[in-house]
């Protein structure tokens, strides 16, 4: 089954997350990939994380399909106006890839080039109002698509953490109107917010597939709860990495004990490795996943 067909079946979906390195080297990345092989449904590629300059998401999309791996690429609205972003649905498209998940992106002055200026053509819920469109045969000015049209499995972002909830929600609707079928959220470090956050969108239909983010110790989870808008680790979470000896079995743990927490009110989870991918097996497995 496709990732989309497991969506659409109801099964309970796993998923993890292979970010691009700042250069051309791709070993890494299909070793990381490989850990995952027959455990996790599909692969997010980031698309210039934290903008910061790497490898393209759609190149890396293409080399884990070659490898046998069900890509998520991931598309941002940061970088490119709306010309590039359709061309790169086609071109994705054209490759075989079907699941897009559609971001606004992190502004550039966060990232390794603050010089450079930031698009915003489009914002995501046009992003993906372009990507259905291109499923009719047209773009988005209403000229004819050459041959067959593009058939997509659109996903979105969603962040349970932002307070006050509402615009949130009120965003998520739109999104889903414009075509979102699948929901990806911010890394979740607490039970009751996401519990909080579920209370409040019991009309949406749309599976919710969590994200997990592993801890690599406390000044990683101050940096968050700093600088993250809509993240916030709570504290005993901190002083349980800050007194752990071993950072790896303490990471394990933590997002163990929340996986199992979430997984009566989400369809999936989306474990965000952040460089740790040798551990994420081991965070299935403690899981039950």
């Amino acid at each position: 089954m496709t990732f989309q067909e497991k969506l659409q079946a109801g099964k309970f979906i796993i998923t993890s997350e292979v970010g691009p390195d700042k250069g051309i080297h791709v070993d890494r990345l299909l070793a990381a990939a490989q850990l995952v092989r027959n455990k996790a449904d599909a692969i997010n590629v980031t698309d210039l994380q934290s903008s910061v300059m790497r490898l393209g998401s759609l190149t890396v999309s293409f080399l884990l399909k070659q490898n046998g791996f069900e890509p998520i690429y991931q598309l941002t609205c940061r970088d490119r106006n709306r010309l590039a972003l359709q061309s790169d649905l086609l071109s994705a498209a054209a490759l075989g890839i079907q699941n897009i998940l559609i971001a606004t992106g992190d502004h550039p002055s966060l990232g390794d080039h603050p010089q450079a200026k930031p698009v915003f053509d489009l914002d995501s819920v046009q992003l993906i109002q372009a990507a259905r469109k291109l499923e009719t045969g047209f773009d988005m000015q209403n000229n004819a698509l050459e041959g067959t049209a593009p058939k997509f499995c659109v996903g979105a972002v969603v962040n349970p953490g932002c307070d006050p909830l509402e615009p949130q929600i009120m965003k998520m609707d739109k999104k889903i109107a414009a075509g979102a079928e699948f929901f990806q959220t911010q890394a979740v470090f607490d039970a009751k917010t996401f519990e909080n956050f579920i209370s409040k969108i019991k009309h949406v239909q749309v599976p919710i597939i969590a994200g997990i983010v592993l801890l690599k110790s406390a000044n990683m989870a101050r940096y968050m709860n700093k600088h993250v808008a809509g993240i916030m680790v709570p504290e005993n979470l901190i002083q349980q990495m800050q007194e752990s000896k071993d950072k790896e079995i303490s990471s394990i743990e933590i997002a163990s004990r929340l996986i199992k927490q979430l997984k009566p009110m989400c369809r999936g989870i989306h474990i965000m490795s952040i460089g740790w991918d040798k551990i994420v097996p081991r965070v299935l497995e403690a899981s039950g996943l």
